[in-house]
């Protein structure tokens, strides 16, 4: 008698950790995923929630790198201008008007920059924009300053600036070399950020890592004086309303950036770093996630319970909550 052949069963992908619940009246109806790496001051791995060896698309949290390759290229900047070259800027006015300020200093167009015309970031400022019958404009999205600086360098060095954004082009090969040197890791893929420049992946490790080495930088390196004006003037990195300003404004010597899709990283001033990743990317679960790895890496500070409060609202009353499972 002839046995059927066996097949093997293909192998199943790891579960991803749930990171964060959402409760709603005592009933968890919604769970995120995702990864997180916690590094000792040292620079070790102290704890890893998931795979944080696997590479992501850190989004925005790659902008202190972006900041620091310009300033690498030679242009000059410093104080509010380099954090805002550094940020996901919230639109309030005090962004725009030195977004303005900048292009004029630099005697750009604005026209010349390359990120897509958007409303400001922060929906309150959003609602306020179009109240006064503005429309969607290049320099109102939250890059316009990141890409100010980088059309400004190519215009100081000769470089082509109609293909700022194109990974081949000068600058982005330098952005590539700072994102490897800091992370400690090749990058492993090259992509487009919703801004339209290249985006390049690497690990959770290598992003925590990354954050450590701009904290520890020698004084007057680049990657010190990008982490020095976010920390100096962290309102400018992203806004009013945000947790990354609550953070550096009220934890000494902290840098932290976002990134869409709910990717994180911070670094305090002793080493000690943290960064996430959200699979399913949801802004809600970022805060409480954030606030409980804050507590991972022994930082105990008010402004933690500020930054996890998610709650959900039933009939406009408060009826329960987003939180860490962690």
């Amino acid at each position: 008698m002839t046995r059927p052949a066996t097949v093997s069963a293909a192998p199943q992908p790891a579960i991803t950790p749930v990171l964060a619940e959402v409760v709603r009246s005592g009933f968890v109806e919604g769970r995120h995923r995702g990864s997180l790496v916690v590094l000792a001051a040292d620079g070790t791995v102290e704890q890893a929630i998931g795979d944080v060896s696997a590479p992501v698309f850190p989004r925005s949290a790659n902008k202190p790198m972006q900041a620091a390759a310009v300033l690498r290229a030679g242009l000059g900047l410093s104080g509010e201008r380099l954090a805002l070259a550094s940020a996901s800027h919230s639109g309030e006015p005090f962004h725009l008007d030195l977004v303005r300020t900048m292009i004029g200093e630099f005697g750009l167009a604005e026209s010349a920059l390359q990120c897509p015309p958007d409303l400001p970031l922060d929906p309150t400022e959003a609602e306020t924009y179009l109240a006064g019958g503005a429309v969607r404009e290049r320099v109102t999205m939250n890059c316009s300053g990141k890409h100010a600086a980088m059309l400004a360098v190519c215009a100081e060095r000769g470089w082509p600036q109609d293909s700022y954004l194109e990974p081949s082009h000068p600058l982005q090969q330098l952005v590539r070399e700072v994102i490897e040197e800091a992370a400690g890791e090749p990058v492993a893929a090259t992509g487009t950020d919703g801004c339209g420049a290249p985006l390049m992946a690497i690990s959770l490790t290598g992003l925590a890592r990354a954050f450590r080495h701009f904290v520890l930088a020698e004084e007057g390196s680049a990657e010190r004086r990008v982490a020095d004006a976010m920390r100096a003037h962290p309102e400018y990195v992203a806004g009013t309303r945000r947790p990354d300003t609550w953070l550096m404004r009220e934890v000494p010597g902290a840098l932290s950036k976002m990134g869409a899709e709910a990717v994180q990283a911070v670094a305090l001033p002793d080493g000690r770093a943290l960064a996430f990743k959200v699979d399913d990317g949801s802004g809600r679960a970022l805060g409480p996630i954030l606030a409980r790895a804050l507590g991972l890496l022994g930082l105990d500070a008010p402004v933690i319970a500020r930054i996890g409060a998610a709650p959900l609202l039933g009939g406009a009353r408060e009826v329960g909550e987003v939180r860490a499972a962690f």
